[in-house]
């Protein structure tokens, strides 16, 4: 039984938990989401939608009508809450997030308050029942009119009802919310189920132990969007073992079958990874994992970004290689800055390139700025192996 890991080994462990790593998950799509626990949104759409991205790094190229039916079709088990950020979870875990329902209860209010909380709530709850599922328009507009943080009575009582539970997310058409009643949307099974919070702390302190396969106590609370005093006062009851990892400051925690992703000669991806994926959620782990800082530019002004707006981490089998920051204009996907993090790992970020063009319908690729510039020519040659370079 291990009781010390090498930094490597954490990082393939935690590969094989994540499914980039060993063999190719099953279920396609609807089992990802599964095995994730859980998958962020955003409204940046690149080369894809983040989601869809998430789910092209692990599945290859995965049709993105099937991943869409996946996350929110009439035979998806997910629903959307707020976890590490607002995400996409297996339904299963409805019961476990009911701590965090009653806590936003208890608090009265997300960002905005009611004028008439009791009358716009009534009113929301009275036309999902007559008319089933809608969104935020069909009910009645999500803004006043002004900037989008300004929004209506209407969008602030169904997002508040969201908070709560009284609704639930477990649709979008066209990226767009649709609420529905959790006393309809939400099998009654699992509405029945009463975990106490310490149970839905332990609860969601296992989920995030398997998706992750090895964490420090905060790697576990910044999964779950947990406390991670909280989660300290749980792991004594939980299945995860405590181990070393040389170079780590703090104790880890092993899930239970995690050891499986040190088998010798298991397939690792060459791929393009969103900022947004579960890999990278967590910066300060992300860096103990694979020796590199990381930062998402598409926040910071134009002026002071150093490697581009959407820099999306190059996977290659047990490493991080390289950044791309990939544009896609017409059929060329546009590769206006690319970083190249070893000598060696041009071919790799070349590979990834291609496959990502491919997924995307681009024809071509084009290189713009790479550093180092030594790298450039390099990496050019690699890309006439299939599509044009530039």
């Amino acid at each position: 039984m291990l009781d010390t890991l090498s930094a490597r080994e954490a990082a393939r462990i935690a590969l094989f938990a994540q499914g980039l790593r060993g063999p190719r998950l099953g279920g396609g799509p609807a089992g990802l989401v599964h095995h994730l626990r859980g998958v962020q949104l955003d409204t940046i759409s690149v080369l894809a939608r983040s989601h869809e991205l998430v789910a092209y790094a692990r599945l290859g190229t995965v049709a993105k009508k099937r991943i869409e039916a996946a996350y929110w079709g009439p035979k998806s088990e997910t629903f959307e809450y707020w976890s590490h950020a607002a995400c996409v979870l297996p339904l299963e875990l409805w019961p476990a997030y009911a701590a965090k329902r009653r806590a936003r209860a208890a608090k009265g209010f997300r960002w905005h308050r009611l004028k008439d909380h009791e009358r716009s709530c009534a009113g929301v709850v009275e036309r999902l029942r007559v008319e089933g599922p809608l969104t935020s328009r069909q009910l009645g507009g999500a803004k006043k009119g002004g900037e989008w943080w300004d929004w209506s009575e209407t969008k602030i009582a169904v997002e508040w009802m969201l908070d709560v539970g009284t609704v639930v997310c477990r649709e979008r058409r066209g990226f767009e919310r649709v609420y529905d009643l959790a006393e309809r949307a939400i099998p009654s099974s699992l509405r029945a189920v009463d975990l106490d919070d310490e149970a839905c702390l332990r609860e969601l302190v296992e989920s995030g132990g398997r998706a992750m396969g090895i964490a420090t106590a905060a790697d576990l609370a910044a999964y779950h969007g947990l406390r991670a005093s909280g989660v300290r006062s749980v792991l004594a009851t939980t299945t995860l073992r405590p181990v070393r990892v040389e170079g780590w400051g703090d104790d880890a925690y092993l899930a239970s079958g995690a050891e499986a992703g040190l088998q010798p000669r298991l397939r690792g991806r060459t791929t393009l990874m969103s900022p947004f994926d579960s890999l990278l959620w967590d910066r300060a782990r992300l860096e103990r994992l694979f020796k590199i800082t990381y930062r998402l530019e598409a926040y910071v002004p134009a002026a002071k970004r150093t490697v581009g707006y959407f820099a999306m981490p190059v996977l290659s089998g047990d490493r991080l290689v390289g950044l791309v920051d990939p544009k896609r204009v017409g059929e060329a996907l546009h590769a206006r800055h690319v970083v190249v993090h070893e000598p060696g790992a041009v071919q790799h970020i070349a590979r990834a390139l291609r496959e990502a063009a491919s997924w995307v319908g681009c024809t071509r690729v084009e290189v713009d700025r790479v550093t180092p510039l030594l790298a450039a020519d390099a990496l050019r040659g690699a890309m006439s192996d299939g599509l044009r370079p530039a």
